[in-house]
């Protein structure tokens, strides 16, 4: 008589559960493992090497009484801002824009999103040369605008908006790419009904093809999201956290700390709080997301 017993819960599926064991160890010891490690040194005096000698939250009320950690958030914040909502609606407008079946649209595409093949040190290296005086100002005043100024770099006040021309001339491609890609995954038929409808163009993307684009939305997001959290090359490729401090972003703040001043613990006293940051949006995210699909 055959044995019809099924294998237990534990050893279902066992060559994919052997399959994924790399991976499971990669996760358990190089993420959490130096995550753990970061969060435990950064209650440390360390310097130059890690060493166990608790100070407490010392390095935590040093970081916050800095002047150069609180520029760096501020500036963030800022470039956070304004690189999410300019990119997602610049990004949108031209994936609409390209919806139409425009002439040349292979070209047009490959020109939107060929800044996105670049690396953020090229990029950075050719908007410092179009925003310094030698770049934009000196043709302009060629031209006879003797009085032109474009003081993006050398401003305190505006030097982080030049980083964020930047940032969105190499992205909005790609988003638009995403955008497209949501579009054309619509049914016809959902237009044809909008028009027959009567229901105008705008108010079909605003109130039927948006809500549907839903999840390219969050994807978008996520990657832009990604991509403002580990902002560091750009910046050092622009103006090296310049004039003075003035466009310092946390994670050149890390890592001045942590290679350049020999400040171990100060380093991951800051990366600590770039995680927290990070978890505190994150997890009410994603427990939004995806626990309220579960309930329904």
């Amino acid at each position: 008589m055959a044995d019809d017993r099924r294998p237990l819960g534990l050893f279902r599926n066992l060559n994919a559960k052997i399959a994924a064991l790399p991976m499971i160890a990669t996760v358990l010891v190089v993420f959490i493992g130096c995550t753990l490690w970061t969060v435990v040194y950064s209650f440390t005096s360390s310097r130059s090497l890690p060493m166990l000698n608790f100070v407490g939250i010392d390095q935590y009320t040093r970081l916050f009484n800095s002047s150069r950690w609180m520029i760096s958030v501020e500036n963030i914040a800022i470039y956070g801002c304004l690189s999410l909502v300019f990119s997602i609606v610049v990004g949108f407008l031209l994936a609409v824009l390209m919806d139409q079946k425009i002439r040349f649209e292979n070209t047009f595409r490959t020109i939107f999103l060929y800044p996105f093949a670049l690396s953020f040190i090229v990029t950075g290296l050719v908007w410092q040369w179009i925003l310094n005086p030698l770049g934009i100002e000196k043709v302009v005043r060629d031209m006879g605008f003797e009085s032109f100024s474009l003081p993006l770099l050398t401003d305190r006040r505006l030097v982080i908006y030049a980083i964020v021309i930047a940032g969105l001339w190499q992205g909005t491609g790609l988003v638009m790419a995403l955008m497209l890609a949501g579009l054309r995954n619509i049914d016809e038929e959902i237009w044809k009904a909008a028009r027959v409808d009567g229901i105008p163009t705008w108010k079909t993307y605003v109130f039927i093809i948006i809500p549907m684009m839903r999840p390219v939305f969050v994807t978008t997001l996520v990657l832009i999201a990604t991509g403002i959290v580990k902002l560091y090359d750009l910046v050092v490729a622009m103006t090296k956290g310049g004039p003075g401090i003035s466009s310092e972003v946390p994670a050149k703040y890390v890592y001045d700390f942590m290679f350049g001043w020999a400040n171990l613990g100060q380093g991951l006293a800051a990366s600590t709080v770039m995680l927290a940051t990070v978890l505190i949006i994150l997890i009410p995210w994603a427990m939004l997301e995806f626990g309220g699909r579960q309930t329904k």
